[in-house]
């Protein structure tokens, strides 16, 4: 537990997660209060969380990851939050900076992390991953889900941000169908968030933009580098963009047949 003068909250989504959760559950009992919202698992990732010390699960239906964050982060009750994926794991070093941040007199309203990526048990050192950041720790009233994003969720900030300088530890990869299934995911997602601003399906952007994700991943951000790692990653990112054109087609279609129904 943190014995800090500030008290932080871990808030943790997941769906499925029983590989990674107890390395990231044990990464986190600095925390003075840990919570988990479950969207309904199978695989004995609900059940795990139940038997916890000191951590709060709550099961709560998915339809989007930044409605499912909003939900976790009301439920919050200190006002530093620690924000931290499943399958992320918080370094003893990272542990030691974060509490030594949030009680400085001058602390920000919010912190990016930088991360290292972790294919299996093996470092992901480029594939478009090197320069990754996200918000993971803030202090809950100046800060907020924005909407505007269904997935790679954006946090709105009331004041100024920093940079720690230890990195979130993130294991991207365990295995081809996971990583699959997941990009797939967003790309659906991300389909939902072009149709509701009204976005057209266009048949250039279909061939072209899962091309370029693959060649900007691959030989832009040093991909082949990697090896095999690098064509793994890099295609499967640009599966995720052709997802998203074929489903943002589906919906474009579904709408204007449901449109010609109503029609007089």
């Amino acid at each position: 537990m943190n014995n800090s003068d500030q008290k932080i909250t871990a808030l943790i989504i997941t769906y499925n997660e029983i590989e990674h959760i107890k390395m990231c559950l044990d990464s986190i009992r600095f925390a003075d209060e840990i919570i988990v919202v479950d969207s309904f698992s199978t695989d004995g990732t609900y059940e795990y969380l139940l038997e916890q010390e000191n951590v709060n699960v709550i099961q709560h239906p998915f339809s989007n990851f930044t409605a499912q964050k909003s939900f976790a982060l009301e439920k919050a009750t200190n006002n530093w939050v620690l924000f931290i994926d499943a399958d992320e794991v918080v370094t003893d070093k990272l542990a030691s900076e974060i509490k030594e941040t949030v009680n400085k007199p001058d602390a920000l309203a919010a912190y990016w992390f930088y991360r290292t990526f972790m294919f299996k048990t093996e470092r992901l050192r480029f594939s478009g991953w090197q320069t990754d950041k996200n918000i993971r720790l803030f202090q809950k009233n100046k800060c907020r889900f924005t909407d505007a994003k269904l997935v790679h969720e954006t946090l709105e900030v009331d004041g100024t941000n920093g940079i720690l300088k230890e990195k979130l530890t993130h294991y991207c990869y365990k295995n081809y169908a996971d990583y699959k299934g997941k990009m797939l995911s967003y790309g659906r997602l991300k389909a939902k968030e072009a149709f509701y601003k009204e976005k057209q399906f266009n048949y250039c952007l279909f061939i072209f933009k899962p091309f370029w994700k693959f060649v900007h991943h691959y030989l832009i951000r040093l991909g082949f580098l990697d090896g095999k790692k690098g064509i793994i990653i890099s295609y499967l990112n640009a599966l995720s963009v052709w997802e998203r054109y074929r489903e943002l087609k589906r919906l474009r279609k579904k709408n204007e047949i449901a449109y010609l129904l109503v029609m007089p």
